[in-house]
């Protein structure tokens, strides 16, 4: 399974980040089964934590402190990824985002039934940024581990070959 993947650069006060790309898998579990019980034992397995059940916020935001997976569970949705000047991925059930920490996403339209499950690296929890990035959250960004797996495929998916440490 390869992905999808594009690298933001900052964006009005948005600083995504410039390392590492944002990874797409369309029609990352295709199954008749729970989806988001799926999502969330793929997760597990694949060493990401933290896992949670909801949707996108309707407000541009990002992470310093961790980076997110967000597997599509029902519904569809319109997702901007980027910030302001960003892309928007039309996304619907079974499809997974792999976002770096400091990329900014919002949803900017979705279905009544619309259900995400997230879930983020070993070690790391999201705080939610609305505002301009300072100076030191610039540098936390940068200086996140990565993680030791890809939340789809494993220790030797795409993730850990696309994302390297600058």
């Amino acid at each position: 399974m390869v992905p999808q993947t594009i690298l933001f650069g900052p964006s009005d006060w948005v600083p995504n980040n410039s390392n590492l790309p944002v990874l797409s898998y369309p029609s990352a579990i295709e199954s008749d089964a729970d989806l988001a019980d799926m999502f969330e034992q793929r997760f597990r397995a694949n060493g990401w934590n933290g896992c949670w059940r909801n949707g996108v916020f309707s407000y541009q935001h990002y992470h310093t402190k961790a980076h997110e997976v967000l597997g599509i569970a029902a519904g569809t949705g319109r997702i901007l990824l980027g910030g302001p000047d960003g892309q928007v991925f039309e996304v619907r059930a079974g499809d997974c985002l792999v976002l770096p920490a400091g990329t900014g996403h919002q949803n900017i339209e979705s279905s009544t039934d619309f259900l995400v499950v997230g879930a983020y690296p070993p070690h790391q929890h999201a705080d939610i940024c609305t505002g301009r990035a300072a100076a030191g959250d610039l540098v936390t960004i940068r200086a996140l581990e990565l993680p030791p797996s890809d939340p789809i495929t494993g220790t030797d998916g795409p993730l850990t070959h696309l994302w390297k440490s600058p």
